[in-house]
């Protein structure tokens, strides 16, 4: 006596060839994405955002300060060279930290199939999207995120102390060509005299 099993050729031969072209093709599909690569392997570990993060957050901190700091530098060597305004200075606050934004290689795929059995037809589509940070080429290291762009932080707030503040005509001048420098609103501008 034969012992049935529930593998055999002769089912495989029963199936219709779209059918086993369809699983074959999933099946290709899933061993592909199971399959982890090398460049995976390194950006698993980090949370993508968009936005550099770890190492490069505190980067942005400092390039913030420095930021800042050369349009404080800027506009007192500008505000210094006013007629009345005397000796200045000035603070600059900003809205945020500003963004870095990084690169992303982006894969899109998409597959489709149909087939017939008797009356009744069916079609599948099978779609996929794959995104991951592109890192600079370093030698030795996994490189730095690609930053494609770099969106520097917001002015919210400007102080000037002059020693001319308190003359109105050159505090309205100095407030005016902030404004021209600044898309700060009026009221978040402040001229003062210098003790």
């Amino acid at each position: 006596m034969k012992k049935k099993s529930w593998f055999s050729l002769e089912k495989i031969r029963e199936i219709p060839k779209n059918q086993l072209l369809v699983g074959g093709l999933a099946g290709l599909l899933l061993l592909v994405v199971a399959i982890p690569t090398e460049q995976g392997r390194k950006q698993a570990p980090k949370q993508e955002t968009g936005v550099a993060e770890g190492t490069a957050e505190g980067q942005a901190d400092g390039s913030v300060g420095s930021y800042r700091k050369e349009l404080e530098r800027k506009l007192e060597e500008i505000l210094g060279e006013m007629d009345g305004v005397g000796k200045v200075e000035v603070m600059i606050t900003t809205q945020d930290g500003g963004e870095r934004v990084v690169e992303k290689d982006v894969t899109r795929s998409s597959q489709e199939g149909s087939e017939e059995d008797g009356a009744a037809k069916r079609s599948t589509l099978e779609s996929q999207y794959q995104e991951g940070t592109v890192f600079s080429q370093e030698s030795g290291t996994g490189g730095e995120p690609f930053v494609s762009k770099e969106v520097m932080p917001k002015v919210e707030g400007v102080l000037v102390v002059a020693e001319g503040g308190g003359n109105a005509k050159v505090a309205k001048n100095i407030s005016d060509a902030v404004l021209a420098l600044f898309p700060v609103e009026v009221h978040k501008i402040k001229v003062v005299k210098m003790n």
